[in-house]
């Protein structure tokens, strides 16, 4: 691929990783990996544009449905699709109604863009997810198969060590920190093939261990705070982003967020 490439548009397609959840900024909206690539691809080229179709909680079917054909009409340069994640993470979960949604949503895509990109996202630890370990990997395998078969680019942020490290992922241990985004930015950076600004998978230094009365605490206050509402919406059907807008529908000219 030409390093230092000139790219004028992107569209950014998904769910909360996408939107940016937790890269929470003062305003209270949130900013993430998507808008500090856009940033750093508007400093590049003049009148550069960006959409960020993305919606919290959406299903791979709700991302056709509601995005794809969207994206696919505003003849981006770029654009992003990371879906069906929020769909093995589902008690019933039909993989290959998810396999072909992504392939639909990769083939009307492809065509419309110069570069399209999709991710294997990001690995997390503990019990919650190792019960779904093997549909994500199903899914990303997949991922892998349509990456080849449809010539997009794919990033592995599931392969990264210091994206599977906890302290890589806010205290509702769903979505990144501040850092986690800003390294996906540089992931898919350089898989765009623009010169490396910094080292992504650079490791971070020796955790200390908090005690066993503070990991039992802090246990109790995610289950409370974070993972009963969660599988609420999980058996009764709901989802976080229903009644949600896009966070940016528009392919407009990039401008910064207020810090």
């Amino acid at each position: 691929m030409e390093m230092n490439a000139s790219y004028t548009s992107f569209v950014a397609v998904g769910d909360s990783f996408t939107e940016g959840m937790s890269d929470l900024l003062p305003d209270g909206s949130y900013r993430g990996w998507a808008d500090l690539l856009a940033g750093r691809l508007a400093t590049r080229t003049p009148d550069f544009r960006y959409a960020n179709l993305a919606v919290r909680g959406k299903l791979i079917g709700q991302i056709v449905d509601e995005q794809v054909a969207a994206a696919a009409a505003m003849q981006a340069d770029v654009v992003t699709l990371v879906g069906g994640l929020n769909d093995t993470l589902r008690p019933k979960c039909d993989m290959g109604r998810v396999r072909g949604l992504l392939e639909e949503a990769v083939e009307k895509l492809r065509p419309s863009c110069d570069r399209l990109v999709l991710m294997r996202s990001p690995g997390r630890n503990g019990p919650v997810m190792e019960r779904f370990r093997p549909r994500m990997e199903e899914l990303f395998g997949f991922v892998d198969e349509l990456g080849a078969r449809h010539n997009a680019l794919v990033v592995d942020l599931y392969g990264s060590e210091v994206l599977a490290d906890q302290r890589m992922w806010d205290v509702d241990r769903l979505h990144l920190t501040a850092d986690g985004h800003r390294r996906v930015a540089e992931a898919v950076w350089q898989t765009l093939g623009l010169a490396a600004e910094d080292d992504w998978q650079a490791l971070l230094p020796p955790a200390v261990r908090p005690g066993w009365a503070a990991r039992r605490a802090g246990d109790l206050r995610f289950a409370r705070t974070h993972l009963g509402p969660w599988i609420g919406r999980r058996l009764t059907g709901r989802s976080s982003g229903d009644g949600r807008p896009a966070k940016r529908p528009e392919l407009l000219p990039y401008e910064p967020p207020v810090d």
